[in-house]
């Protein structure tokens, strides 16, 4: 069954489900990967983008998995149609993608004392508290995002347009470069849904041992995703990308 509301959902669901599980592997006591660093979470992401991707676009939706990208991709072509079926089925699959980390992982939430640790299993923690940078950190996070995205699948960039099935690679590969060189001051969440979602479910999941899930701090991964997606969004359409 085709469906784009499907294909955001289980795209979603895949990719918070291989993103958030490689930050549970790294982070959580006892885990194969444990103490894996920076560069296994940033690939494991790159991996869990790519998959994603590959299985919206198969199910029937355009593989936005973000609602940043869907703002961003709208101010560009001036069509909003898409954020009323895209938006909802970003969060669902988020959410749902991170209860099965949970599930995953269902023998190590105990073993690990530290609640940062765990809610860093869901959403994402500055490096260091500062709203205003960290603000600042995610709207360039999410401008390079959708603008670069934009360009490669601009039929300018190749000249005659991307082969088929190379899209997700190499936005799966653009989600890992922003994570090398962007991801340090807030872990890149450049996403709503992926940080919101997975949020929420840990402030309901019986995690014992568990701390806050730090709504205060949500805003900066919500709202600077999305003032970036809008900045990027009129930049590709004032040049025509």
């Amino acid at each position: 069954m085709h469906s784009a509301f499907l294909g955001e959902f289980l795209g979603t669901l895949i990719m918070i489900l291989l993103g958030n599980g490689v930050v549970a592997n790294v982070v959580l006591r006892r885990t194969k990967g444990e103490k894996g660093g920076w560069i296994v979470i940033t690939t494991g992401w790159c991996f869990a983008v790519m998959a994603g991707v590959f299985t919206a676009l198969a199910i029937g939706s355009d593989g936005h998995l973000n609602p940043a990208v869907t703002v961003g991709v709208a101010m560009s072509s001036g069509d909003w149609s898409r954020l009323a079926v895209y938006v909802p089925a970003q969060f669902l699959g988020a959410m749902s993608g991170a209860v099965l980390v949970w599930l995953c992982y269902l023998s190590h939430w105990d073993e690990t004392p530290d609640p940062a640790d765990k809610l860093g299993c869901f959403a994402t923690i500055p490096a260091i508290r500062a709203p205003a940078a960290n603000f600042i950190t995610e709207v360039i996070g999410t401008f390079v995002l959708v603008l670069v995205a934009a360009a490669i699948s601009s039929k300018y960039g190749t000249g005659v347009g991307l082969r088929p099935g190379l899209g997700p690679f190499l936005v799966g590969f653009l989600v890992w470069g922003i994570g090398l060189s962007l991801g340090g001051p807030t872990g890149y969440a450049i996403n709503p849904a992926r940080d919101l979602g997975p949020r929420i479910v840990h402030a309901v999941l019986p995690l014992s041992g568990k701390g806050p899930s730090d709504f205060g701090y949500s805003l900066v991964p919500i709202m600077g995703p999305l003032v970036g997606a809008v900045v990027a969004g009129i930049l590709v359409k004032a040049i025509g990308i």
